[in-house]
């Protein structure tokens, strides 16, 4: 399409499905393949984590942090654990919107999994995003504009009946076409709802969780552990250079082999940083019970993992023990080295910094504690 026009609505946006040569090139079919054998390892690996809590507490922040960050919406990931599990009103405005993305994550997959992905799920999802209802966008005028220039780079299509009959497209098309691979129906689904833009605001949020939530609907994943926005991230040229290609050439086939490139490496990534996870398990428990026997518990060991940020409540309310022995345990394993204890404000909160840097660090490794007998391990039992 050499004549388009970004000021321009985009009113003629094609209907899906794209042209089916466009999907199923020979390239695109042996990378399908691969990145499902990854995806497959993924959920397998997540499987091996006796507490799926460990996983859907800590992965989703990280891509609630990632996908905010896309938006210039910048927050660290120690603020969102910090107030992930308390009244988020004493957050800065940045952590607070992260932190609707994750419960949005949250809700959506509870949703897909009573019923298919629809239009009235996307506007509840971007709604929890926003921290107000929202509706189909109605009114003209909104465009997208370079960040650099302030150049008008695309003009999403006007007219609240038209977005509508778009995004009836949309869903039948992720529903009906099961002939098509569900990781290409996921890559074709994404552009075009980012296409439609049917919301005012939220709608890369939004559509990145979609993705998400397309993978647990159809059974390639169980919980929203897929964090895809790091990918993103790393490549946000080439996303938005091959999202234009496919307004400006119908160039499917390029943007399909980018979105199954970020599967596969993501997937793997991920699946290497949960083997991490459970190795750093593993030593915690070992090291915890030998120098603190008559203290330790799995349950205590594996709430340092469920709150990396920890508190004397978190204890109680697990019931692990009462509050004046819960502040026992955990001033311990502050002594030993395991936790790291700070002040935030008047309230004292217990680190796992390990875990932390463990969760955030691009390399999936981790180290062993100060004094940690490690003779008995051989070198396939070592942290990588």
């Amino acid at each position: 399409m050499t004549d388009f026009n970004p000021s321009l609505p985009y009113n003629d946006l094609p209907d899906l499905p794209p042209p089916r040569e466009q999907l199923e090139t020979t390239a695109i079919l042996k990378r399908c393949i691969e990145a499902r054998v990854a995806v497959a390892e993924l959920k397998q690996a997540a499987e091996l984590i006796p507490n799926s809590a460990v996983l859907v507490n800590a992965l989703p922040l990280l891509e609630a942090q990632a996908s905010s960050e896309i938006e210039n919406i910048v927050t660290t990931t120690d603020r969102l654990f910090e107030y992930a599990d308390i009244a988020e009103d004493r957050a800065d405005a940045a952590t607070k919107e992260a932190l609707r993305y994750r419960t949005a994550l949250y809700e959506g997959t509870k949703m897909v999994q009573r019923g298919m992905l629809t239009t009235d799920m996307a506007i509840q999802i971007c709604s929890i995003i926003k921290g107000m209802e929202l509706d189909i966008r109605a009114e003209s005028g909104t465009t997208l504009k370079s960040r650099m220039t302030g150049e008008v780079i695309y003009t999403p299509p006007i007219g609240q009946k038209l977005l509508l009959e778009k995004l009836d497209n949309w869903t039948r098309f992720m529903h009906e076409d099961t002939d098509i691979d569900p990781l290409v129906r996921m890559a074709v689904q994404h552009y075009q709802f980012e296409a439609i833009h049917p919301f005012v605001d939220g709608n890369g949020r939004t559509g990145r969780i979609l993705n998400i939530l397309f993978l647990v609907q159809h059974g390639l994943l169980d919980s929203p552990i897929l964090y895809l926005s790091r990918f993103i991230i790393q490549n946000k040229a080439p996303y938005y250079r091959l999202i234009k290609k496919v307004t400006h050439e119908q160039d499917w086939a390029s943007w399909i082999m980018f979105v199954l490139d970020g599967v596969e490496e993501t997937c793997t990534w991920t699946t290497d940083k949960i083997k991490s996870i459970r190795e750093l398990m593993e030593h915690t428990a070992e090291f915890v019970q030998g120098r603190l026997p008559k203290t330790y518990t799995w349950e205590l060991v594996e709430l340092l993992f469920k709150q990396p940020y920890c508190r004397i409540a978190n204890l109680v309310d697990a019931g692990i023990a009462k509050r004046q022995t819960a502040s026992v345990y955990l001033k311990q394993l502050s002594d030993i080295g395991v936790l790291r204890e700070v002040k935030s404000g008047r309230e004292t909160i217990f680190v796992h910094p390990k875990y932390i840097e463990l969760l955030t660090g691009e390399e999936n490794v981790w180290v062993y504690y100060a004094g940690a007998d490690t003779d008995s391990l051989d070198d396939g039992d070592l942290p990588r």
